[in-house]
């Protein structure tokens, strides 16, 4: 693609009953600042899927773009892995 994307994430599918919408979780570690411990931090994003393609259990690559609704943000890039 020639879209220049200021973030791009790579996460799992846990809902696409929306129409051409799909919620992804995306997990990163992160180091305590005082313990020196690694937590895990789940975070969740919504995505625009203009074609209903990704599936649950997908996993998938998001790219940050315009607001397109009130919780929508990124956009369907590919789909790495079919469940």
């Amino acid at each position: 693609m020639a879209y220049n994307f200021k973030k791009i994430l790579k996460g799992n599918v846990i809902s696409n009953k929306m129409n051409k919408s799909a919620i992804i979780t995306v997990k990163r570690k992160i180091k305590h600042k005082v313990y020196d411990k690694y937590i895990n931090k789940i975070s969740k994003f919504m995505l625009h899927d203009e074609n209903n393609e990704c599936k649950i259990g997908d996993l998938v690559k998001i790219g940050l773009t315009r607001p397109i609704s009130k919780r929508k943000h990124w956009v369907l890039l590919n789909i790495i892995k079919n469940n």
